[in-house]
């Protein structure tokens, strides 16, 4: 057990890939991680990593000795879980994950009154619109606008996920919009992390169950929604938006809905995080919170859009 205070050392190595990015994560020096790797492979005898100059890789036993190490500090995590249970009140670093655009319009404004409300609580929040390894990260929980097969995950029904098609009043159309299918001839700025970005569906209202499928191109795509929301702002073409990013421009006149008859797929934005015996309090704590302010059939952003 002499190795035992190098496991979370090792861990972080393998994870971020690197002994700065370690030590970053670790909040201490190169030079002691280094230094407890190297002493780690000379108590065991045998090279766990790959020194290159471009980077670094786990060997067989590396492989072998990560996997089990994971299981340690995922043990670990578990212990600290059942001891905070035992708190009343939610305390220790919460760190969460959520994508950029809804991350930064709708959960950062949240922060100050959740910490307020939690002052023994520390916030790590990382807006990423990459689909992180929450466990492998390190993660408490992840704001997710789908399901992920993982079954080691647990999803948490936060708030419905509307689009609405969307141009600049002073958009100069090509051709007269009389039904989404004419959105064909359209120049139609696409978001490119969707699944589906250059086919939108429809739904007439007033026919529950017909759904009509237009393919849509355009001279830019972007993988962010603020960048696309600023491009359609400023006249570049026609866009499909999350109702979150859309709907104040919508109401300030500055952006136009089109084809408000229709319907468009409605997804679900969850609170994902790792199966657990114990829930530690943070996470309970903020799961609550998020759902008393996100967690409606129709959230603050979509009131009189639909």
């Amino acid at each position: 057990m002499e190795n035992f205070n190098a496991i979370p050392v090792f861990v972080a190595v393998a994870q971020q890939g690197g002994f700065s990015a370690a030590a970053r994560e670790l909040n201490i020096s190169k030079s002691a991680v280094s230094k407890r790797i190297t002493q780690l492979e000379e108590q065991l005898g045998v090279r766990l990593i790959h020194r290159t100059t471009r980077k670094l890789s786990l060997t067989e036993a590396g492989e072998r000795y990560y996997e089990y190490s994971l299981q340690a500090t995922r043990a670990a995590q578990q212990a600290e879980d059942a001891v905070g249970e035992l708190q009343g009140d939610p305390r220790g670093l919460l760190r969460i994950n959520a994508p950029m655009s809804f991350g930064r319009l709708h959960i950062a404004p949240l922060i100050a009154e959740f910490l307020q409300r939690y002052p023994h609580i520390q916030m790590d929040l990382v807006l990423d619109d990459n689909t992180l390894n929450i466990v492998e990260q390190g993660f408490d929980l992840a704001i997710r606008a789908t399901r992920l097969p993982d079954s080691t995950l647990i999803a948490r029904t936060l708030a419905p996920l509307r689009s609405v098609i969307c141009a600049a009043p002073d958009y100069v159309f090509r051709t007269a919009l009389t039904s989404p299918d004419s959105l064909k001839d359209e120049n139609c700025l696409l978001y490119s992390y969707s699944a589906d970005a250059s086919i939108w569906a429809f739904s007439p209202q007033e026919q529950a169950g017909q759904t009509l499928q237009v393919k849509v191109s355009g001279n830019y795509r972007v993988n962010n929604s603020e960048a696309l929301l600023s491009a359609i702002l400023n006249g570049a073409g026609i866009g499909r938006l999350p109702s979150f990013a859309a709907a104040e421009y919508i109401r300030q006149g500055r952006l136009t809905q089109l084809f408000a008859d229709y319907h468009m797929p409605v997804k679900t934005m969850y609170a994902v995080y790792p199966e657990r015996h114990y829930m530690p309090a943070k996470v309970r704590a903020f799961l609550e919170f998020a759902s008393e302010k996100l967690g409606k059939d129709t959230p603050h952003w979509d009131v009189g859009l639909f």
